[in-house]
């Protein structure tokens, strides 16, 4: 059912879209997509990055476009997905400070919550709102895509870990997101490539997978991706389709109030939910208050097409706690460096 959201005086609210650029400026029809009403804002890729000077042009003038002043995120977890490199810290993988918590748990704590704060203040600076982080998934040794993006093999060292380095986050302004409800790492298949199947019930998930959800929930995650993963055991759909998994699980049962993104609807695992347009609606209509669909023009514009009319107020009150808040000095000398020194111990660990 489609609702419309009540509108301040000369203000459109945002959208459940997020669409991706194709370059490092914006063109004439990219500037057309934007000001769609269907749009809250843009997911950035390695493409759209050369320097920061660059980019902070390009988040600038994408919030010129009109009055919703719309919201700018990017993958930038750290290891092998980190979007922006040139000029900004190289982040280490999830999984190093994992390692250094084994041995060290308060000196992996600390490092985690560096981390945080130094990915989150370096994209605040660059305009950019949010990262699609942390990865809560647990490491199990099955996953082809998941691997080091996981801050450890145990549902406890990644919920402590996670919570660390989302003080982080917030202590630079930052919201996060955590990904990939209710958990990508019990499946072998890449879900960029195909739709990955978990036949445990969710019994096996509670006290594994949905652990840390749980954990980061409580201390104020602000949004939750879901997987494009099927759990048969548990219902018929992937998770970011199902009713189930959203309404039922996730708001119901774990009170979650933040924003549920989907992930990327251009991934084949979505294919079992049908055109681009049904998977958009489906996801919506499931519990999702924003979709995602990237590196495929011909398909986000019939996604706009079919959710043209789509407004729900509280989807809109909840990517809009998404923003960037203020910004705490970046310059501070005494937390960045203490940043660094953490980063470069991590960095060298075996």
């Amino acid at each position: 059912m489609r609702a419309h959201a009540d509108r301040r005086p000369g203000q459109r609210p945002l959208g459940p879209v997020m669409l991706d650029l194709g370059g490092t400026e914006l063109d004439a029809e990219e500037r057309e997509l934007l000001r769609h009403p269907a749009v809250s804002g843009v997911i950035l890729f390695q493409r759209n990055f050369t320097a920061p000077a660059q980019l902070t042009a390009l988040t600038q003038s994408i919030r010129a476009l009109d009055e919703r002043r719309l919201l700018i995120a990017v993958d930038q977890e750290g290891g092998r997905v980190q979007r922006f490199r040139e000029g900004l810290t190289r982040l280490p993988a999830a999984a190093r400070c994992g390692k250094l918590y084994e041995h060290d748990a308060r000196a992996g704590l600390d490092a985690a919550r560096a981390v945080g704060w130094l990915m989150a203040i370096e994209l605040r600076q660059l305009g950019v709102d949010f990262s699609f982080a942390p990865v809560l998934d647990v490491e199990q040794g099955l996953s082809r895509v998941i691997g080091d993006r996981a801050f450890a093999t145990t549902p406890e060292a990644v919920a402590t870990l996670a919570t660390a380095w989302l003080d982080g986050v917030h202590a630079a302004g930052m919201a996060g997101c955590g990904k990939h409800f209710p958990g990508h790492g019990g499946v072998v298949a890449d879900s960029h490539l195909e739709l990955p199947e978990d036949q445990r019930p969710l019994s096996a998930l509670e006290p594994c997978d949905l652990l840390p959800f749980r954990r980061l929930m409580a201390q104020g995650l602000e949004a939750v991706m879901p997987a494009h993963v099927r759990y048969p055991a548990i219902a018929p759909e992937p998770a970011g389709f199902s009713t189930f998994w959203l309404r039922e699980l996730l708001r119901d049962r774990l009170r979650f109030e933040g924003a549920i993104i989907s992930d990327d609807l251009n991934m084949a695992a979505a294919d079992a939910a049908g055109s681009p347009a049904a998977r958009a609606l489906a996801a919506l209509q499931a519990g999702c208050d924003l979709v995602l669909i990237c590196n495929n023009r011909e398909a986000a514009v019939a996604v706009l097409d079919a959710v043209a009319d789509w407004r729900l107020p509280a989807s809109a009150a909840r990517l809009e706690r998404l923003r960037g808040r203020s910004l705490i000095d970046p310059t501070r000398h005494d937390r960045r460096q203490a940043a660094l020194e953490a980063i470069a111990r991590l960095q060298a660990l075996d």
